[in-house]
């Protein structure tokens, strides 16, 4: 039987650290901490925190998350419900059609939504023709093109001289990957997509449409899910190795044994003892979207914009662009060091020429 982590003590630990860090920034730089009941009146050093936040509500936020599925899995109704409003491409386009896209083709749509005086642009990345054919070899190469576009647009802003004071974000922070109620377990598509784009974006698998499973199916589908993602090496959000910190690592812990979500998403109200909430009708009852009993749409809500926004947006470009940008500057410097070696036999024979001109 495996101990228990103690917490206590790895929390003791990281405040440690963080005393040696605080204290030793540089070598041979004599740095003391010194706390609050050591001061000897109020400093207001507390308030750069309500600058900080000034700054950040005036200026808003931006937030991109992209969809990924085969049709009729609710990918719209889904993102409408999360921010309730018509967010999707199907509820922003005009006499919209649905038609099965014989290639993925990706759509981005953008709204600033405001709540309380705080913006957000949202722009939700939809992929019609995802898993929709006969033949779905590669169907995930264009996302994945897509994906390092926008990578490669935010390194060509970063590397410019006159650079922007702030930078388009455009790069996807998180993508919703939606699997089938089948009951059984990951198909080879979704094993291929979750495994390539598991590397680069932060995924977050849901079960889509799960009222069509009974709550055992619905248990025993997800357990199986986890054992392939484990099996075959994949890597959804939040990963293990990014925990900050031992109360990271329990909120996290809570999530990743609950993922994938199984969820169920609806823009109609109805009223169950005597409140409106959102909730799909069936004959047997009302499935409410956001009743924890009912399926785990709250559960996938609270993570996208309530508790890991902001740490979602920090892993896309602390790990995932990160990664990006280091082999970029990599293949750079080596197709520089290619040019410069390549022109060295050119150098050496026009100086050569230059030489026996002057004698």
């Amino acid at each position: 039987m495996n101990p228990q982590p103690n917490y206590k003590e790895e929390a003791e630990q990281v405040e440690a650290d963080l005393k040696v860090q605080l204290c030793e920034p540089f070598p041979g730089l004599q740095t003391g901490l010194i706390r609050s009941a050591d001061l000897f009146g109020y400093v207001g050093i507390e308030s750069v925190l309500d600058q900080m936040r000034r700054k950040t509500v005036k200026a808003g936020f931006e937030f991109n998350i992209m969809v990924v599925g085969q049709s009729g899995l609710g990918k719209s109704t889904l993102v409408n419900t999360l921010f309730k409003s018509k967010v999707s491409r199907k509820s922003s386009t005009p006499n919209y059609e649905e038609k099965i896209s014989k290639t993925v083709r990706l759509h981005a749509v953008s709204h600033v939504i405001e709540e309380k005086g705080v913006k957000m642009k949202l722009t939700v990345i939809d992929t019609p023709g995802f898993g929709d054919q006969i033949n779905n070899q590669n169907c995930w190469e264009p996302i994945v093109k897509y994906v390092n576009e926008q990578y490669e647009k935010y390194l060509r802003e970063e590397l410019n001289v006159n650079r922007k004071r702030r930078i388009p974000d455009s790069r996807v922070h998180c993508c919703i990957y939606f699997l089938p109620a089948s009951g059984h377990s990951l198909r080879p598509i979704d094993v291929e997509f979750m495994k390539r784009l598991g590397k680069i974006v932060n995924i977050v698998p849901v079960i889509a449409k799960a009222d069509t499973l009974t709550v055992e199916e619905r248990q025993e589908f997800k357990e199986r899910i986890r054992q392939d993602l484990e099996a075959n090496g994949i890597h959804v959000y939040p990963q293990r190795e990014l925990d900050e910190d031992p109360e990271d690592r329990i909120l996290n812990d809570r999530i990743r044994a609950s993922i994938p979500f199984a969820v169920v998403g609806t823009d109609k109200e109805h009223q169950v003892n005597g409140h409106k909430v959102l909730g799909r009708k069936t004959k047997w009852g009302i499935i409410e979207v956001e009743n924890v009993a009912h399926c785990e749409f709250a559960n996938l809500r609270d993570l996208l914009i309530r508790s890991h926004l902001q740490d979602l947006k920090d892993v896309a470009h602390n790990v995932h662009y990160e990664t990006y940008r280091v082999r970029r500057l990599n293949e750079s410097n080596m197709n520089l060091s290619e040019l410069v070696l390549s022109s060295w036999p050119l150098q050496n024979k026009m100086d050569k020429c230059e030489t026996e001109s002057h004698l």
